[in-house]
């Protein structure tokens, strides 16, 4: 079954030129370099059972110079389903997803990707210098801050012990 990567990759907000084939994710963070960004998912022991990421920093001629696997237990990927769903800890379901899903729906459904995404800018941030500032504005960015007005600060004329 299908493991509707383009889908899951498109929740990562990754802010790079990238394709997506089959179940990898390719992309150029930094365009005319030739370091290139490869993420995959990482099978767990159980078939069929998918337990995080291996990203790859790949050049064209060396091949893979580097890469890290981002575990979706270790990044809260799936803590809030799994605590809906009661999973318990040490079972095939927890912490991770199968193909086997309900028809219509994704089988990474219940995913948070804010974890795996801090994970994977801070992991570009150093092959890649610079490749999300220039490439997306933070989606905090997005956002106002709303500050209230601070209190203004008055002496009284009582000493405090």
């Amino acid at each position: 079954m299908s493991l509707q990567a383009p889908e899951f990759f498109a929740e990562l907000c990754l802010p790079f030129d990238s394709t997506v084939v089959g179940n990898t994710y390719f992309a150029a963070p930094v365009p005319g370099a030739p370091l290139r960004l490869r993420i995959d998912f990482t099978r767990t022991i159980q078939a069929d059972t998918y337990g995080g990421l291996r990203l790859a920093v790949v050049h064209p001629d060396r091949g893979e110079i580097d890469a890290v696997a981002l575990g979706f237990l270790d990044h809260g990927t799936f803590h809030r389903r799994d605590e809906a769903t009661n999973t318990r800890p040490n079972t095939k379901q927890h912490g991770t997803f199968d193909t086997y899903h309900r028809p219509g729906r994704p089988p990474w459904e219940g995913a948070v990707t804010t974890g795996l995404r801090d994970a994977i800018k801070q992991y570009t941030a150093v092959w890649f210098p610079g490749a999300w500032t220039a490439s997306a504005p933070s989606r905090a960015a997005a956002r106002t801050a709303h500050t209230a007005p601070a209190m203004p600060v008055t002496r009284s004329g009582t000493r405090a012990r």
